[in-house]
C-alpha cells in the first residue's frame, strides 16, 4: 500500500514517522523543506504536489493547521481531487469544521474515492511513539480498509460513525483539555498564592478527584517553566472556535466556552499567536507578581509506554 502524507508539522511529522518506522511506502509533502528532507533522510519519498500524490498513492493522509489549508489541497488546481479515482483514499487527520470535511468529503466520493476523518487525541509525546489515540469517521467497509493503517500511528482507534462525526468528538475533547488547562493554571496559582509547595500540589491534586490527563501532562511543562507541550495559542482558539460553531448548529447555548475564548484572544493580545498554549498562566503570573513554577519537573513530556501494535476501540452499548 502506497501512503502521501502532506503536513509534517508537530503532529504529522510524528504520525507519518510511525508509518515509517512500521516499513510502509510513504511519499511526504510539506512547504518546509527541511521537514521534508528530514523525513526523506528515514526512508520517505519527497512528493511534489497534492495531485501527483493521489496519482501515486492509494491513500493519501492530510495532517494540517486550518480547514482553509486543508481544502486548497484537496480541490485547488493542483489539489487530490485532480487525481481522486475509484479506490483511492482521503485521511483528513487536522483538527477541522465538520461542516467541512462533510462538504470536501462528498466531492472525493463524487469522484469514486473514500474519505475519512480521523484527528488524533492524546499529545504529541504519544504521536511520536505511535501510541495516541484515534477517531475515525466513515462507513464501516471504508474503516476496515484503513484499519491497519490507523493502528500503525495509533494505539486506540475509534470508529465514530459517519463522515463528520470523528471532527466533532475532537473538537468536544479539545474543548474540555482547554477547559482543564485553564482550570491548573488558576489552580496552581491560587495554590502558589497560598504559600503551598507546588511539588505537594501537583501531588495533591494528581492523587484526588481533581486530576485529570492535562494536570498529569501540561501542569507538569507548566511548573518546569518550559510550558512546551508542543501546541500554541493560536491553535487552541481555532480548536475552540469550532466547538462553539457546532454547539451553535445545534443550538446549545453555551457559558463557559465563550469565557474562555476571550481568554485566549486575550493571551493572543498579549504574548503572540504563536506563544505555547501552556503559557496561558502567565496572564495569572501578570496579574498577581508570582512565578508558578517548582523543581523536579520535565521540560517537556515523553512518552515511556513502549510502542504496540494498535486496536479498535469498541463502545459498550449495553
Amino acid at each position: 500500500m502506497r501512503i502521501g502524507f502532506i503536513g509534517l508539522g508537530n503532529v504529522g511529522g510524528k504520525l507519518s514517522g510511525s508509518l515509517l518506522r512500521n516499513g510502509y511506502d510513504l511519499t511526504v509533502h510539506d512547504l518546509n523543506a527541511e521537514l521534508v528532507a528530514g523525513a526523506v533522510a528515514k526512508g520517505a519519498t519527497a512528493g511534489t504536489t497534492p495531485r501527483a500524490m493521489m496519482a501515486d498513492c492509494d491513500i493519501v493522509i492530510t495532517c494540517l493547521p486550518h480547514p482553509k489549508i486543508s481544502a486548497a489541497v484537496v480541490e485547488g488546481d493542483d489539489g487530490l481531487l485532480q487525481a481522486m479515482t475509484t479506490g483511492k483514499i482521503w485521511l483528513e487527520m487536522s483538527t477541522t469544521d465538520e461542516a467541512e470535511v462533510k462538504r470536501l468529503g462528498a466531492k472525493v466520493q463524487a469522484a469514486g474515492g473514500a474519505a475519512v476523518d480521523c484527528p488524533v487525541s492524546g499529545g504529541c509525546h504519544r504521536a511520536d511513539t505511535g501510541n495516541i489515540s484515534i477517531f475515525a469517521g466513515c462507513d464501516r467497509a471504508t474503516f476496515e480498509r484503513v484499519l491497519s493503517v490507523l493502528t500503525t500511528m495509533g494505539r486506540r482507534v475509534l470508529h465514530t460513525g459517519a463522515l463528520g462525526s470523528a471532527s466533532v468528538l475532537k473538537v468536544v475533547t479539545n474543548y474540555l483539555a482547554t477547559a482543564n488547562l485553564i482550570s491548573c493554571s488558576e489552580a496552581l496559582t491560587v495554590a502558589k498564592g497560598a504559600g503551598m509547595d507546588l511539588g505537594v500540589a501537583y501531588e495533591a491534586i494528581k492523587m484526588s478527584s481533581g486530576t485529570s490527563f492535562v494536570h498529569e501532562t501540561e501542569s507538569q511543562v507548566i511548573l518546569n517553566g518550559s510550558r512546551d507541550i508542543s501546541f500554541t495559542m493560536d491553535l487552541v482558539l481555532k480548536d475552540i472556535g469550532l466547538f462553539q460553531e457546532v454547539a451553535d448548529r445545534a443550538g446549545v447555548p453555551l457559558e463557559m466556552n465563550p469565557l474562555m475564548v476571550q481568554i485566549f484572544k486575550d493571551g493572543i493580545e498579549r504574548y503572540g499567536a504563536r506563544e505555547l498554549s501552556p503559557n496561558i498562566i502567565r496572564r495569572l503570573e501578570d496579574a498577581t507578581g508570582l512565578r508558578v513554577t517548582a523543581p523536579g519537573f520535565p521540560a517537556e513530556m515523553r512518552d515511556d509506554e513502549p510502542e504496540a501494535v494498535g486496536h479498535e476501540v469498541v463502545p459498550n452499548r449495553g
